[in-house]
């Protein structure tokens, strides 16, 4: 069944559905706004079972990574002002989520604005659902207004909010630095 809303889970749901379930419910949406956050983190979490210490899995703009060294990652933003730019990750042995979200870029259902909604979570179901939610909450009006959306969550580290010419920054955020952001090198959902 596929809902907008938050769901009820059940006693019999696999894992994976369950933080599809939890992550939305935590951010007052449906589960699957948190689908491609939580095969990316099921994916990375398999190639640490097997002993890796650098992984990036990046499902259309929502990414798990673990790295073991600083690692840029770019920021798509469309025609928006912000071009080329990406974020410097310090090494990391905990599972990073950077997820993204936009209502002007990309096939996902959006009912913002926002060029990029970027969410930052160790728990990547969360990051994909938070940025979803950021992302429908999107006001160019008032942006600093679109982040009260994640104050519920102690999880979200930070948060980069992208419209038009607008940048706005929520809790920690990695160094945003200038970045060659290839089109032809971005996954596509």
């Amino acid at each position: 069944e596929i809902t907008l809303d938050p769901y009820l889970p059940t006693d019999d749901s696999p894992e994976c559905v369950d933080r599809l379930i939890n992550a939305g419910n935590s951010m007052g949406i449906g589960p699957m706004s948190a689908v491609a956050g939580t095969l990316a983190s099921l994916a990375l979490e398999a190639m640490i079972a097997e002993g890796a210490n650098y992984g990036i899995v990046d499902n259309g703009g929502d990414i798990a990574l673990i790295n073991d060294r600083e690692t840029v990652v770019g920021v798509y933003t469309g025609n928006s002002f912000f071009q080329d730019i990406g974020f410097l990750i310090p090494p990391n042995k905990e599972i990073l989520g950077i997820c993204t979200s936009s209502g002007t870029i990309g096939p996902s259902i959006s009912f913002g604005f926002a060029d990029a909604a970027i969410v930052f979570s160790n728990d990547v179901s969360l990051a994909d659902s938070a940025a979803t939610a950021l992302g429908n909450n999107a006001n160019e009006s008032n942006i600093k207004e679109s982040f009260k959306v994640l104050s519920n969550s102690d999880k979200i580290l930070g948060a980069v909010l992208i419209i038009g010419d607008k940048m706005a920054l929520y809790g920690e955020v990695p160094q945003i630095i200038e970045a060659n952001v290839d089109f032809d090198c971005i996954t596509k959902a």
